[in-house]
């Protein structure tokens, strides 16, 4: 039995924020219906690349969920909207503010046919406050929250991140505020309206930046490939390339210089002497670091480095990231068949339960799969399926 094997979700979310959330619920035993649009579906599902033309970001996604579509302008759509949120446990919806109230799916309007639920929104500003009306996009909450002003080097271009690090962030923020609202429902009965906007969603994420702003009004700039805090915990050179060396505290230091350097003597300059000392120098640290470690190569470091217990490790590209043998060893890379792509390979469960592991129990489902079968629960006949059909409410 999987941990959440009992909960009913309706996911009326697409693209990332939501779909990653109700994907990791579904991951953990959720019984997700995806309710989509009828034309088009989720709009992930128009983004390539495609294998025999199903999109593979919609596929990566959404599995282990159901798809049904409805066009939900369509009073009739509607009330089987209804008929299903009277069952579930917990709804997640990414529209912009506003607009479940105009499709009068809203918090208040399922709250009335079911009490208990679990209602998740999930937009660019939230609900409330000045800037709720807007549109907000992964890109505008990097801009917006400072973090473009801390990435990159100083003086460049800003730079957003490698990836939508706030749309998985704001799904990751609702999956663990759904589950405490989850557990206040078992101890209460109550259910609650979360709102979670993916602009804000990261600001708590800014600890050491927030010590030094409200600590001293210090604002924190690009540091490029180096840390804000400590010395050395940043990209080095050696012969063949880039490592990441982690001194975070001062015995790793020390273990640094004299197991994997053999340089006692860089313990004793009075530049390097604290953490403090070594973050004010870092361009003459870096600088005597790669003058020691240009003449020998990535694993000739990486291996005395594992053996004197400091942390390191090479900057991979994303390819042997995948065929690393330790993620591999984890089952961070899984393996599922899907109708139309074929055998996929996806990413795996980063928690591992001891008892109830994650499974992929499903690919992402193909739109509408699942119509007739989740409508057959209510008991809409095949005639009525049909009509239906014809008058595009369903596909």
């Amino acid at each position: 039995m999987l941990p959440l094997q009992n909960v009913k979700v309706l996911d009326i979310s697409q693209i990332m924020a939501g779909p990653y959330c109700t994907m990791v619920l579904a991951d953990m035993g959720a019984d997700v219906t995806k309710v989509e649009k009828v034309q088009g579906g989720d709009d992930s599902r128009q983004m390539g690349p495609y294998i025999n033309d199903e999109s593979t970001c919609f596929s990566q996604i959404n599995r282990n969920k159901k798809s049904i579509s409805l066009n939900l302008k369509d009073e009739r759509a509607r009330e089987i909207f209804y008929r299903l949120a009277k069952d579930a446990d917990v709804i997640v919806e990414n529209y912009r503010t506003g607009v479940t109230k105009s499709l009068k799916i809203d918090y208040d309007t399922i709250k009335a046919i079911n009490p208990g639920i679990i209602y998740c929104s999930i937009s660019g500003y939230g609900q409330t406050g000045p800037y709720s009306h807007r549109g907000g996009f992964d890109l505008v909450a990097q801009g917006m929250t400072g973090l473009m002003s801390m990435t990159g080097e100083k003086g460049r271009r800003p730079l957003k991140t490698g990836i939508a690090v706030y749309d998985i962030g704001a799904g990751i923020t609702a999956v663990y505020s759904i589950l405490a609202a989850y557990i206040h429902k078992a101890n209460s009965g109550e259910g609650q309206h979360i709102d979670i906007a993916i602009t804000e969603c990261g600001l708590p994420w800014f600890a050491w930046e927030a010590a030094a702003y409200f600590g001293e009004g210090t604002l924190p700039e690009p540091t490029g490939w180096r840390h804000r805090v400590s010395a050395p915990y940043q990209a080095v050179k050696s012969k063949d390339g880039y490592i990441m060396l982690g001194c975070a505290n001062q015995r790793t230091w020390e273990r640094f210089c004299q197991d994997v350097l053999a340089r006692e003597d860089l313990m004793a300059d009075s530049r390097f002497l604290t953490n403090s000392d070594r973050g004010q120098h870092v361009e003459e640290l870096e600088a005597v670091l790669e003058t020691i470690m240009v003449d020998r190569d990535m694993n000739h470091w990486l291996a005395l480095c594992d053996k004197a217990g400091v942390p390191a490790g090479p900057i991979n590209n994303f390819a042997q990231a995948m065929q690393d043998e330790h993620y591999l060893a984890r089952g961070m890379v899984q393996e599922m068949d899907h109708p139309l792509i074929g055998k996929m390979k996806t990413i795996g469960f980063p928690s591992k339960f001891s008892l109830t592991p994650s499974q992929i129990r499903s690919p992402a489902p193909l739109l509408g799969q699942h119509t007739d079968e989740v409508l057959d629960t209510l008991g809409v006949s095949p005639d009525q399926l049909e009509k239906l059909r014809s008058e595009g409410c369903i596909k």
